[in-house]
């Protein structure tokens, strides 16, 4: 009973922001540095991740070397959850009971981010830019939690609302990651598809414990659908491709947004060749791989230069590692915004406060929030694959 009532009343110091002003920092700030943490899978079956947190890492060691945030360095500590939510309990648990971080950034994984909310949010923890566009990371119910990828819900919309006005006729078949990130994409298509939902025909879904999809494939083949959702992360997405070819079938493609990394399409293009061509997918950074677009653009010199200098054997074409920065760019802004005497709370407001042009971001998209808007980046570009390359087309359309 002693110790409940201790975690009790140590829950309510957290509650309230302000009941240990003038005391002792919050853990995580020194007087030289801010130490934040966060997982990601360094092995397992989405282990293509791993860039997001590397060059987030290069992006933090290049502010250091340029003088930090308000006169402190960023320690950034990532561990290995393998993409497996128990582990990524484990771990955040010990990043904030043990190793002591202000905050956790960029965590990868939607039902990981889920699985972590509530404890983070009741020990008044900051749970910031976790890689994930769920609408349950979106506050303001939860208000220590925000996501920074686009909303799922939206890139589903976008690509029913495409399909309603070009192609009414399609027959659309679905592969999805069975939980809540490809069950919010199923639902934002058929939200987007509205009246012509029917055009649906037929859906599968994938357990992270398939090693292959070919079962999944062949009966959204014989369904008779002529576009394919691949509603998947890179390992699975790389296998969609390879098991469509496997049986011979040649539907329209259209990819999450958090599959379509350069580095990962060739990998497609190796397996399938010209027929990932015409493959329609979202994007809301700069493509460093698309010279033509952006070979002389400011940010990607920079991408460039912190690859050089941070972040040894990082490959350009690995677009995970642009996003982590593109990520880290926003988390230093709002640790600048936190405050020379940064707190929790203070880092909370400074997040929720964001009107933020961050350069790795496409051309209009800039990254804004509120205490009643959680989603950070609400725009994005439809581009298509061609031959080695992203095209983009059309405006920026709402996600």
């Amino acid at each position: 009973m002693r110790r409940l009532a201790l975690v009790c009343l140590a829950a309510a110091a957290v509650a309230v922001p302000g009941a240990l002003a003038g005391q002792a920092a919050d853990p995580g700030v020194t007087a030289k540095r801010i130490t934040i943490g966060g997982t990601v899978p360094l092995s397992g079956p989405a282990v293509l991740f791993a860039s997001v947190a590397r060059g987030a890492d290069a992006y933090f060691k290049y502010v250091n070397a340029h003088g930090g945030v308000n006169g402190r360095t960023i320690a950034y500590r990532y561990v290995d959850d393998q993409y497996s939510v128990p582990l990524t309990v484990q771990a955040t648990r010990q990043l904030v009971e043990q190793d002591k971080v202000f905050a956790l950034f960029n965590s990868v994984g939607t039902p990981n981010g889920i699985a972590v909310r509530d404890y983070l949010n009741a020990a008044g923890v900051p749970q910031l830019f976790q890689g994930s566009g769920t609408t349950a990371l979106s506050g303001p119910k939860y208000r220590w939690s925000m996501g920074f990828l686009p909303s799922f819900r939206g890139e589903g919309r976008i690509y029913g609302r495409r399909l309603a006005a070009v192609a009414p006729k399609a027959k659309v078949a679905v592969i999805y990651e069975n939980n809540e990130y490809g069950q919010e994409e199923l639902a934002g298509l058929r939200q987007g598809l509205g009246a012509r939902a029917s055009q649906i025909v037929a859906t599968e879904p994938y357990e992270l414990t398939d090693t292959n999809l070919e079962s999944q494939l062949a009966k959204l083949r014989a369904s008779g659908a002529d576009t394919l959702m691949v509603f998947a992360t890179p390992q699975f997405a790389i296998l969609t491709y390879a098991a469509a070819h496997k049986l011979g079938w040649r539907p329209q493609y259209y990819l999450s947004f958090v599959s379509p990394s350069p580095n990962i399409m060739d990998i497609v293009r190796a397996t399938v060749g010209a027929e990932a061509n015409g493959t329609i997918s979202i994007s809301f950074v700069k493509d460093p791989t698309n010279v033509k677009l952006w070979g002389k653009d400011p940010a990607i010199a920079l991408y460039k230069q912190v690859l050089r200098c941070c972040l040894k054997g990082g490959k350009v074409a690995d677009v995970y590692n642009y996003y982590g920065m593109a990520a880290a760019y926003t988390m230093v802004d709002a640790l600048r915004g936190a405050g020379r005497q940064p707190t929790r709370a203070s880092l909370l407001r400074a997040a929720t406060h964001l009107n933020e042009t961050n350069p790795f971001l496409l051309p209009g998209i800039k990254v804004q929030t509120s205490p009643r808007d959680y989603l950070p980046i609400q725009q994005a570009q439809l581009i298509r694959w061609q031959g080695t390359v992203w095209q983009p087309f059309g405006k920026l359309v709402a996600a």
